[in-house]
């Protein structure tokens, strides 16, 4: 029996007789697996992402200010003569009839409506209407008559009588309208414009044919002038559908 201050001298344990090979341990890290559910809360995401970028797509579009449209839906002829004593006047009068559409989702109110009357490119007259407004969209009928009696006729006078020999008077109209669009606490301005071109027989006082130009294809409507005053009448270029 040995004492506590005895020394006692230890050896290394023998060597495994079973193992032919030194054994090598490899110690891992702690590896999470993923929630099942990670998958599918990306593509919830993804989801949300997409219907909120649509909704505030639609939004823009359906809210986006857009100019009324304006279209001459009738015009009669009450009248129309050239006097030649004792010099070339012009008496003409028109009824108009202008439909004016609000395309947007609020209303609109105008200030006024002018429809002013040309012969050649030269203004002859206007007639100014009062404002009014439009429900959103809806349309509006705005009845115009415009009287024009001794228009003193200067400029284009072998035109008219050229024209008086045909038969045939083209007379140009032009449709004005301005307003403000109300958008919650925001007036914004909008404004729109039409033309037409009016063809009127001087035999039996009516209207032969309309040709009519929106805004967006007013640059034809200077091109058929062009072709009118070079004596290409029977020429008309429209817009592309």
């Amino acid at each position: 029996m040995t004492s506590k201050n005895d020394y006692v001298s230890y050896g290394p344990l023998p060597p495994n007789p079973y193992s032919a090979t030194p054994q090598n341990v490899v110690v891992l890290p702690y590896y999470r697996p993923p929630p099942r559910n990670h998958t599918n809360h990306l593509l919830r995401q993804c989801l949300c992402y997409a219907a909120a970028f649509l909704f505030f797509s639609a939004a823009a579009y359906f809210l986006y200010p857009s100019d009324p449209t304006l279209q001459l839906a009738r015009v009669h002829l009450n009248r129309v003569r050239v006097n030649s004593s004792p010099y070339l006047t012009l008496d003409l009068s028109f009824s108009l009839t202008v439909k004016v559409y609000n395309r947007d989702f609020f209303s609109l109110n105008y200030d006024s409506l002018v429809v002013s009357v040309g012969y050649r490119g030269r203004e002859l007259g206007f007639v100014r209407s009062a404002g009014g407004r439009i429900r959103a969209r809806g349309s509006s009928y705005v009845n115009a008559t415009l009287d024009l009696n001794g228009f003193e006729v200067i400029h284009d006078v072998f035109y008219l009588l050229e024209d008086l020999a045909r038969g045939v008077i083209p007379f140009d109209t032009d449709t004005k309208i301005e307003g403000n669009l109300g958008l919650l606490l925001f007036n914004i301005p909008l404004k729109a414009r039409a033309s037409c071109e009016v063809y009127v027989n001087t035999s039996n006082q009516t209207v032969v044919r309309k040709d009519c130009y929106p805004e967006d294809s007013l640059p034809l409507f200077v091109l058929n002038h062009k072709l009118r005053d070079l004596g290409l009448h029977n020429v008309t270029i429209s817009g592309f559908s």
